[in-house]
């Protein structure tokens, strides 16, 4: 006897994908985007970015390693949802400590699987992100699209997945002391900078120049995170005092609000950049990189002109911007993840670069 179809997805357009439940088992309301990595699904339901938003996986077999307590790039996942094509809920693997499904009830995420990703990522290609539910088969279309519009998503991504309190990651023999400040940032992140000898101390989003400074920093990071970079004004302010006091480096919605500081704009993207398998080019090396990427916001190229700013990096698929520096400043920032997990490690070298700038701005001053 055929299984039942005990879930589905409403978007706002009214179109319907039944499936099965997995995860938790609830409603939400939420922006619906498009994964292509192959692997590293727990790290993608961890990633703080993903707030408010339901996640399509392109890749049609999820789940079939499990989960396991190393790969969490938060300690409180907080994606909206995720709907795959089939999920296999008998993992096998040497590092897997349980399955997807129990994982993403804890932290109440629902999840749909039986659907066709493939036909649903076009839709998001051709038609771009939209609102969706993921809900039970009784919900009519119409019923649906209400509870869309009564609920909606937040502007508030960022204040909802920040940390609350001050915190330090030391570094053995540590070099140089980075202030972070997290808007959602991954766990690899600030692994990465310590690897490297640097002592981190992690900053909520809304705190001041003052604060931060108290602190001597060499340098200022700012972190990934979900949401529209022009919502998070503390930030962006927090750029306009520091920049020229401090190196600053900048990574995915860091790498939007620093341009946001310079003066130059950003925009909704159609249907964003999601994966592992995404190509840039490098134009001071002339090389070009394979790289993970997570954004549906992006800096206006057009916009950098006499703001200070250079662009470095470009996407390959779109020609959308993917780094820039500034011309005179110790201040670079990255659209896309040096810190990879989940995807390549090709470009953590801008971690080193970063380092180097504190260097070169520590020599300075003495």
């Amino acid at each position: 006897m055929a299984r039942k179809y005990d879930r589905k997805l409403i978007l706002e357009d009214g179109s319907e994908y039944y499936g099965y439940g997995f995860g938790a088992d609830c409603e939400r309301v939420l922006e619906v985007v498009f994964n292509t990595s192959m692997v590293g699904y727990q790290e993608i339901v961890s990633d703080p970015s993903y707030t408010y938003q339901g996640v399509v996986m392109t890749y049609p077999l999820i789940g079939n390693y499990g989960v396991n307590d190393f790969d969490d790039e938060t300690w409180h996942p907080s994606i909206g949802g995720l709907i795959v094509g089939e999920y296999n809920d008998e993992p096998s693997n040497f590092r897997c400590s349980g399955t997807l499904s129990s994982k993403l009830s804890m932290y109440g995420i629902p999840a749909l699987s039986g659907v066709d990703t493939r036909e649903l990522a076009r839709s998001i290609r051709s038609r771009g992100s939209r609102l969706g539910i993921i809900t039970t088969p009784d919900v009519s279309a119409a019923e649906g699209l209400r509870r869309i519009e009564e609920t909606g998503i937040g502007n508030d991504a960022v204040s909802t997945v920040s940390t609350q309190r001050i915190w330090r990651s030391p570094a053995e023999n540590a070099r140089f002391r980075v202030a972070a400040i997290d808007c959602g940032m991954k766990l690899n992140i600030v692994r990465s900078l310590n690897a490297r000898g640097i002592d981190v101390t992690v900053f909520p989003y809304d705190t001041t120049a003052e604060t931060v400074m108290k602190y001597s920093p060499d340098g200022l990071f700012l972190s990934n995170g979900p949401g529209d970079p022009q919502d998070v004004t503390s930030v962006i302010g927090l750029v306009r005092e520091l920049k020229g006091k401090l190196p600053i480096f900048g990574i995915c919605l860091g790498h939007q609000m620093i341009s946001l500081a310079c003066g130059a704009e950003t925009y909704k993207l159609k249907f964003g950049h999601r994966g592992g398998n995404h190509g840039v080019f490098d134009r001071e090396s002339g090389r070009s990189f394979i790289v993970a990427q997570n954004h549906g916001y992006a800096v206006d190229g057009d916009s950098l002109i006499f703001k200070g700013m250079e662009m470095v990096y470009i996407n390959l698929n779109d020609m959308s911007v993917e780094g820039m520096k500034h011309r005179s400043l110790p201040l670079f920032s990255v659209q896309f993840h040096p810190e990879a997990c989940a995807g390549p490690e090709d470009t953590n070298m801008l971690f080193d670069k970063f380092i180097e700038m504190m260097g070169e701005n520590n020599a300075k001053g003495q």
